[in-house]
């Protein structure tokens, strides 16, 4: 999986695109950069998650479904402020369930839910938001409730001036799925990843997973 050629979708994959766009509209998710110019100005902290965020540490493309942009739950008020809402929408999005994100719905559905982003009904979703939720304005580890941090120790910031999330604490995110671009990321980030890093994710693979086929290739 180490080579830099792209992954084709399988037709299960394919299939699932479908379905997705059938049901809840297309999408023509911005990159990094267009997602800059969407929060400049945005006065909190916020990075990228993903796939996006592998690729800015790595240096090798990879195919996105999206761009999957972070902020901590207490400051989707900030958010709100800073979106137009006469140019762009905001949804809150739970297990599929769609509802505004508006002065009638001012909560995401909950702190670990998403927010997706487009222009209106008749335009694509551009960005996909998973709520990060936070501890008295610290980072908390979705998978891990214990894992609490300072935003600085679980992002770094990148030569485009953008944050994006570490990519150990990303492969763990990635580590639940284990699809086919889950083991090429991993493939990409172990040779660059310090030794701390790689400890931590193999320290919580196995508390998390212990049977997960990673933890050969983490020993």
């Amino acid at each position: 999986m180490s080579g830099r050629e792209p992954l084709a979708f399988t037709p299960e994959e394919e299939a699932e695109e479908r379905a997705f766009i059938r049901k809840y509209g297309s999408l023509a998710p911005f990159d990094p950069r267009q997602l800059a110019e969407f929060m400049a100005g945005f006065p909190r902290p916020w990075w990228i998650v993903g796939g996006w965020s592998i690729e800015a540490f790595t240096g090798a493309p990879r195919e996105h479904e999206d761009v999957d942009l972070s902020i901590l739950a207490c400051d989707v008020p900030a958010l709100r402020e800073h979106v137009d809402e006469d140019e762009w929408h905001l949804w809150s999005n739970y297990g599929g369930e769609l509802r505004p994100l508006d002065d009638k719905f001012p909560e995401p559905h909950t702190p670990d839910s998403q927010i997706w982003v487009r222009r209106s009904a008749q335009d694509p979703w551009v960005i996909d938001l998973p709520i990060t939720p936070d501890r008295d304005g610290l980072w908390t580890n979705k998978r891990m409730p214990d894992h609490v941090a300072p935003l600085e120790d679980v992002t770094w910031v990148a030569e485009d001036g953008i944050r994006y999330l570490n990519p150990e604490i990303g492969l763990l995110f990635k580590a639940v799925q284990r699809r086919r671009k889950d083991d090429r990321d991993l493939d990409r980030c172990l040779p660059l990843l310090s030794a701390d890093a790689r400890a931590w994710l193999r320290d919580s693979v196995a508390r998390l997973y212990p049977d997960h086929a990673w933890l050969a290739l983490l020993s």
